[in-house]
């Protein structure tokens, strides 16, 4: 067959192709920063809901801790000169960094243990006490964290008046004498009112910017992780040629695999007109366009995309038949509404003319000829000299043949290929994989099929690139990176 004239082909080697599947770049910019926000969100959310729970959790069940505080002043004896004021200053503040070693001590938490008759260890009892000298002051803050807030109460005032007495036997070496310096309790410690922790509205807020923090870096990961196709521009670097239609997902969902065309437009009608617009305005050789619509694999949108471009070509005004040349798993014919025999195998084993196997559809200028029934040896029969008069024949009928082919992973879409005037490669968003699609391309390019153009089904409906009507450069269009 005369092959149509490919926009893109050429345009990289396979090499190229390797490459381009094995990643989207290693250096992350600002616009793909930008769309890792835009879609992963879910995932950026569900990590910081995760991390609110647990906040939240550990606020309800941490037991709460009270806090009471005394205030310890220490002072020196002088002879009222200048000088020993100054020097029993200097004295009292050296003294207060020996004194905070010893308020958090053991002998003195087993004497608040004995005097309050405390159920605990005095080691358990250093835990709960801190004491802390403000800097070129003679003060020690002394404070105590308990879970009851009369026990810290009373630990707290205990304590600091058994430093008292423990102060001034340290500090008066001669019985009688005055002592080197004193300690008096300048506040006492009161009951407090409410716990210091957990701090549930600190604790949600930390929540917040740690969980965004790990949404962001999870994203960020799993976004360098996922080898699907995700962006336009991936799928252009990895096949070699142009992304000419977009398939929105929420369209396809609703409306199943045939698109009303008509009065009542839709959002998905509108994107395979684009994609008829798009095709047409492709370099083509003249003549009758017989058009293979393949895909790496199964599930990826080839069977709806087959029908609706059909469907869109006779809204064009076009005569079209569309051909199931999946003959291992047909589809057309239940997509359609048409008898299942006689078909594609019917007549290339020569059991029916083709004329007696096309099949009128309740959709008018459209054509369908069904698979047929199954064959033991479908692939010997696409590949067969019959099979090529057979495609030539549909494209002297009809102004455009349009084939259903199976997934390119079975041999019988590399032999359909080399029967068409074009090939357009079907990739679903977010589940296709680059190296799925370098490997599809591979075996059309090996067998000599021209590349058209790629079609991406499942657009997320708010994030997709919209075509341009025009092209340049065979196919080629305005890029804005989506979601990886």
């Amino acid at each position: 067959m005369r092959p149509l004239e490919c926009p893109a082909e050429g345009r990289r080697a396979s090499g190229e192709h390797e490459e381009s599947a094995g990643g989207e770049g290693s250096q992350l910019t600002v616009q793909d920063f930008t769309q890792i926000l835009r879609t992963r969100w879910k995932l950026i959310c569900g990590v910081i809901v995760l991390v609110l729970l647990g906040a939240l959790g550990y606020s309800l069940l941490a037991t709460p801790q009270y806090q009471a505080s005394t205030r310890l002043f220490v002072s020196t004896t002088s002879d009222g000169t200048n000088t020993q004021t100054n020097d029993g200053g200097l004295f009292a503040q050296r003294r207060v960094l020996s004194y905070t070693q010893l308020l958090t001590g053991g002998i003195l938490a087993q004497r608040t243990i004995d005097k309050l008759g405390l159920d605990m260890t005095a080691a358990q009892l250093q835990g709960e006490v801190t004491a802390v000298a403000p800097t070129d002051t003679v003060l020690i803050d002394v404070t105590v964290l308990d879970p009851s807030p009369v026990r810290a109460r009373d630990i707290a005032n205990t304590l600091s008046d058994e430093f008292v007495v423990m102060a001034a036997g340290l500090e008066t070496p001669d019985l009688g004498a005055r002592p080197n310096a004193q300690v008096v309790v300048q506040q006492r410690a009161a009951v407090p009112d409410s716990p210091v922790t957990p701090k549930t509205t600190r604790n949600l807020a930390i929540a917040v910017v740690l969980g965004a923090v790990l949404g962001v870096l999870a994203a960020i990961i799993r976004d360098r992780l996922d080898d699907t196709v995700r962006r336009l521009k991936t799928v252009e670097e990895t096949s070699g040629v142009g992304v000419i239609g977009e398939i929105p997902a929420e369209g396809t969902r609703r409306h199943g695999p045939v698109v009303t065309f008509g009065s009542g437009d839709s959002t998905t009608a509108d994107a395979f007109r684009e994609l008829r617009i798009n095709l047409q305005s492709l370099q083509v050789a003249d003549g009758p366009k017989a058009l293979l619509v393949a895909s790496p694999g199964a599930g990826e949108g080839r069977t709806t995309t087959a029908i609706n471009l059909a469907l869109a070509l006779t809204e064009a005004g076009s005569d079209v038949l569309i051909v199931d040349g999946n003959l291992r798993h047909p589809q057309i014919a239940a997509s359609l509404g048409v008898a299942a025999e006689p078909g594609l195998s019917t007549v290339l084993t020569g059991g029916a003319p083709l004329n007696s196997a096309l099949h009128e559809t309740r959709f008018p200028r459209l054509t369908a000829l069904s698979a047929g029934s199954v064959p033991p040896n479908p692939t010997e029969l696409l590949g067969s000299s019959t099979a090529k008069d057979a495609f030539g024949e549909m494209s002297r009928q009809f102004d455009y043949v349009i084939v259903d082919s199976p997934p390119l992973t079975v041999k019988d879409a590399a032999l359909l290929a080399v029967s068409v005037h074009g090939v357009l490669v079907v990739v679903r968003f977010g589940r296709t994989k680059r190296r799925q699609l370098a490997d599809t391309v591979t075996v059309l390019r090996r067998a000599g099929a021209p590349l058209l153009g790629a079609v991406v089904t499942m657009m997320p409906a708010t994030k997709g690139d919209r075509i341009d009507g025009g092209h340049q450069g065979g196919g080629r269009r305005r890029r804005r990176a989506l979601e990886k």
